[in-house]
């Protein structure tokens, strides 16, 4: 059997394709929502393609304190989600695969849920669904994580017996290689250079789009425009 490999990351909203990839990589995957919600990031919005240029879908958010977590973050007002797939819809609308997508991810939008977490896990599950990713999801809060911040992910790794951490490059400015060395932890870093182009609607081509410009464009051959 070779090695558990295990990713951890805090949840975007349809995040861009080379989240999935991370998850792609891992055995299991772990959604880290007990960190600080920070705004203007990626936790509440993500970018789609449309005729004027790029366009922010961001889902309203309250935020009470400068500590709250992402988990405690609640969405303020229904109508965004009915914004947010018609916005899908006139400027998707006629891509090769939307109608494959749409319904699904409707009900999603039509379900309106209370908390930002509970949205973004929703999304993360179905088109892990629809790139046939079988990586196992993890609420970080079920495993009572303890320690400081790279504590807590090798604590995590360890309570998911993995060999091996995979971490976005972002993180090479705080990860002490070190200190994973010596709890017999490898990490294998992603690169997410050389993405394939795809045919893609509306001018010039974006890869820091939403993962739905991928699967709108290129439907089950989507996963051939990712690493892994």
């Amino acid at each position: 059997m070779h090695s558990k490999k295990v990713a951890i990351l805090q949840s975007n909203y349809i995040p861009w394709k080379g989240y999935f990839d991370i998850i792609a990589r891992a055995d299991a995957f772990v959604i880290y929502d007990e960190v600080q919600y920070t705004k203007n990031d990626w936790r509440n919005r993500n970018l789609i393609k449309t005729a004027n240029g790029l366009q922010w879908l961001t889902i309203p958010v309250r935020q009470k304190t400068i500590s709250q977590k992402i988990h405690e973050t609640e969405i303020v007002n229904n109508s965004w989600s009915r914004k947010h797939f018609n916005a899908l819809q006139a400027n998707y609308g006629k891509s090769p695969y939307f109608n494959t997508y749409k319904d699904e991810i409707k009900q999603i939008y039509d379900e309106s849920d209370v908390y930002l977490s509970e949205i973004n896990r929703k999304f993360i599950v179905l088109i892990n669904k629809f790139l046939d990713i079988t990586t196992d999801i993890i609420d970080s809060r079920t495993l009572g994580l303890e320690g400081n911040r790279q504590e807590k992910l090798i604590d995590a790794c360890q309570k998911l017996s993995a060999k091996t951490y995979i971490s976005g490059p972002a993180a090479k400015d705080y990860i002490e290689d070190s200190l994973f060395e010596k709890n017999n932890l490898d990490i294998l870093w992603m690169d997410y250079s050389g993405y394939k182009i795809y045919h893609q609607l509306h001018g010039d081509f974006e890869h820091s789009v939403s993962v739905l410009d991928l699967l709108f464009n290129e439907g089950p051959n989507a996963r051939d425009y990712l690493k892994y």
